[in-house]
């Protein structure tokens, strides 16, 4: 687990009975102990285990302000290891953790439940809800954890946790749920919301490992510790897990394919998923969807709610040709779409705006950076533009701007990304070249000043 939360260990004492029984007398209560011993307790850990997966890796980390400005100097970085804990949700090895277990780890490794280690890289991550899915390098399916709901949840039911606790794989402990619904403020510049508060025992590694209900059904991952408390400890619900991972694995599915579908449905298992727009022109309305269509099964997966909807088109490449069973007023219907690629991205024309307009290079600082930032310096900014270049004789040259300066805002909006910079230079006010109110940090220092940005694109100005 690499973020830094305190942690309370607990010891216990074993008493051994004053006589040994005889190998008759075991003999004789072996069946009767084997009944009595299988609790439900241990049935639900059995049932769930398998899919659970052990997480650890080395990153390298900025540990100076120097480095945090984009200094490359020997003292500058440091190496961290850290372990967290991954539960399979799809057989080809996608895998749910949190986001902070991976955070700029080098080469992230996975231990499987049989013990084998492999690889695996990053598809999506949501840094603001702690949530990160990776993809397991596997040449066989993987065993998935059982999915629960966390909407019926009641306080004093029985739980389980199951991580990589202090690097002791696949520890497991039990307790109560304590309370629902709970705030919990990490640092100035994140905050969880709506947890499950438990009395199970989380330790470092535990993050991103599954809660479990009695039944051996997921319903949580865990998260963090209370700092200098006993039996307090977090889970992010199941229905919420489920909610933002789909969000995760949409986004970057938008970002691969033309498919011109917009689906509705819900978190749990059974659900469904119903398409509730087909774009003009777009390859599903070409081939043949429309609203109202049932989602039953996408190529080889059945399709029983968004998420398995969304790691369905998870493989699929632009071009390929991808099949459908829709339920369509009473029967099933067989389709076939053929994706596309999305529309080439502006990124290029925002450089060359930022550049000419302004006289900047830009590119986005990492959030993992900012969040440290803000802990350093006690603001709470969303992100920024690190500055690779500055223009001679241009607006930015003139006001002082240099290079390593972090820009957080122009005219009263945020550059937190380069789509941000692109919204405020196409922007009607932005085009008449008015002077501008800037932000940058420079040194953990907060400075502004007054851009006079030009009218329009100087053509003879190009890198």
């Amino acid at each position: 687990m690499f973020a830094s939360f305190a942690f309370s260990l607990a010891t216990s004492t074993l008493s051994l009975p004053a006589q040994t029984p005889s190998d008759s007398d075991k003999s004789s209560n072996r069946s009767q102990v084997s009944s009595t011993r299988q609790t439900p307790t241990v049935l639900a850990i059995r049932r769930a285990a398998p899919a659970v997966v052990n997480i650890h890796g080395q990153k390298t980390v900025r540990a100076t302000a120097a480095g945090m400005a984009g200094a490359n100097g020997p003292d500058s970085f440091r190496q961290v290891n850290g372990m967290g804990t991954g539960v399979v949700i799809d057989p080809r090895g996608y895998v749910i953790t949190n986001f902070h277990v991976v955070e700029d780890v080098d080469d992230i490794l996975v231990t499987l439940d049989d013990g084998q280690t492999t690889t695996a890289e990053l598809i999506a991550a949501r840094v603001r809800n702690d949530l990160a899915l990776i993809k397991v390098n596997v040449d066989r399916p993987l065993p998935t954890i059982p999915r629960g709901t966390s909407s019926d949840l009641m306080v004093g039911e029985s739980v389980i946790a199951i991580g990589n606790a202090f690097g002791y794989v696949h520890t497991s402990t039990q307790g109560i749920v304590s309370a629902l619904h709970r705030d919990v403020p990490v640092n100035e510049s994140q905050e969880y919301h709506d947890l499950i508060q438990i009395s199970a025992g989380i330790n470092p590694g535990n993050s991103g490992g599954p809660l479990l209900n009695i039944d051996g059904e997921m319903i949580g991952v865990n998260v963090a510790v209370r700092v200098g408390a006993q039996q307090i400890a977090f889970a992010i619900p199941m229905d919420q897990v489920v909610d933002i991972v789909t969000e995760m694995i949409d986004e970057h599915n938008e970002k691969r394919l033309l498919t011109g579908l917009r689906t509705n449905g819900g978190p749990r298992d059974g659900d469904g998923v119903t398409v509730a727009n087909v774009s003009a022109s777009s390859p599903a309305a070409r081939d043949g969807l429309k609203p109202g269509d049932r989602v039953v099964r996408v190529g080889s997966q059945p399709v029983d709610d968004r998420l398995d909807f969304a790691l369905a088109m998870l493989n699929v490449s632009p071009g390929e040709q991808l099949e459908f069973a829709v339920e369509r007023g009473g029967r099933q219907i067989d389709l076939a779409m053929r994706t596309e690629q999305p529309p080439a991205s502006a990124g290029s024309t925002v450089e060359e705006m930022a550049w000419s307009r302004i006289g900047i290079q830009v590119r986005p600082v990492a959030e993992s950076t900012i969040r440290r930032l803000n802990t350093r310096m006690r603001t709470k900014y969303r992100g920024g533009l690190y500055i690779a270049g500055v223009r001679p004789g241009s607006p930015a040259d003139q006001q002082g701007i240099t290079t390593g300066d972090v820009l957080l805002g122009i005219h009263g909006w945020q550059t937190s990304n380069m789509a941000d910079l692109a919204g405020i230079l196409e922007h009607p006010d932005m085009q008449r070249g008015p002077k501008a109110k800037f932000y940058i940090v420079r040194r953990e220092q907060t400075l502004f000043g007054h851009l006079q940005i030009a009218a329009q694109a100087d053509s003879s100005a190009r890198r």
